[in-house]
């Protein structure tokens, strides 16, 4: 029988035929969080960015809602996308737990990537239980339980009370529960660490010297790790770097994307 499975909801931007490149969010946000990164990197790319389950316009059930969700299972949506664009490989550059699919990638599939870049993530973001106990939190009271803590966190309190920073903000009460605890779940499950150092694509990684989610060290264990990396601490940004270091981010990937 034919995949009947949906895809995750995407968006395309750049010339057909320009060398791919695919975009991945963080949770508790859609593909809107690249916005100020598109326009520059669409001139010389195709650019596919792409919805979390239950974030944008990504059905919920794109992952198990058991807690049985991985990484894994978001690389492979990723790979299906690249697959329905019939590009067998690509540049990849994602945020946080869409940082941590680019190292899954990067690790298992390497013949798919001419590049990486991660972007405020980890390679181990932090013990199963916090992961678990805010998936349960969030099926319990929905995604409102975690807009408080955002400001401060995603970005300073005086962006969030800018238009991007409010929009933002709405994409999280707007995100299904089941969606975001199953990434959880997966965040839960993931420790890549002993695997770094056998990466061979080219990466970028990016931290935010203001990020409380995934601090620099996070970024330089990395950097550190993986065989060739290039390491770009900003002042100034905090989890969500591309949107309070827009221009910095968009130059550093401009550059990545440039060497291969």
């Amino acid at each position: 029988m034919p995949d009947v499975t949906p895809l995750p909801h995407h968006r395309l931007s750049g010339p057909e035929g320009a060398p791919p490149l695919i975009l991945g969010p963080s949770v508790g946000v859609s593909l809107a969080v690249w916005e100020p990164q598109v326009p520059a990197l669409a001139a010389g790319h195709r650019v596919l960015r792409w919805d979390l389950p239950g974030h944008g316009g990504s059905p919920a059930r794109l992952l198990p809602s058991d807690g049985s969700a991985t990484v894994a299972d978001l690389a492979a949506l990723v790979l299906r996308l690249a697959d329905a664009q019939g590009w067998r490989r690509f540049a990849y550059a994602g945020i946080s737990i869409s940082g941590a699919v680019g190292l899954h990638l990067a690790v298992h599939h390497p013949d798919r990537l001419t590049s990486l870049s991660v972007v405020c993530s980890s390679a181990h973001f932090a013990e199963p239980s916090v992961w678990h106990e805010r998936a349960a939190l969030v099926r319990a009271e929905g995604t409102e339980a975690m807009a408080a803590s955002r400001p401060g966190l995603w970005f300073s309190h005086a962006f969030a009370a800018t238009p991007r920073g409010r929009a933002l903000l709405e994409d999280l009460l707007r995100t299904d529960p089941e969606g975001y605890g199953a990434c959880c779940d997966a965040l839960a499950a993931y420790d890549l660490r002993s695997a770094l150092p056998s990466i061979t694509v080219p990466t970028l990684v990016v931290a935010g010297r203001e990020d409380p989610a995934t601090p620099p060290a996070h970024a330089r264990e990395i950097a550190d790790a993986v065989p060739g990396a290039d390491l770009l601490e900003l002042a100034g940004a905090a989890h969500l770097a591309g949107l309070e270091r827009p221009e910095a981010v968009t130059a550093a990937l401009l550059a990545q994307l440039g060497c291969h």
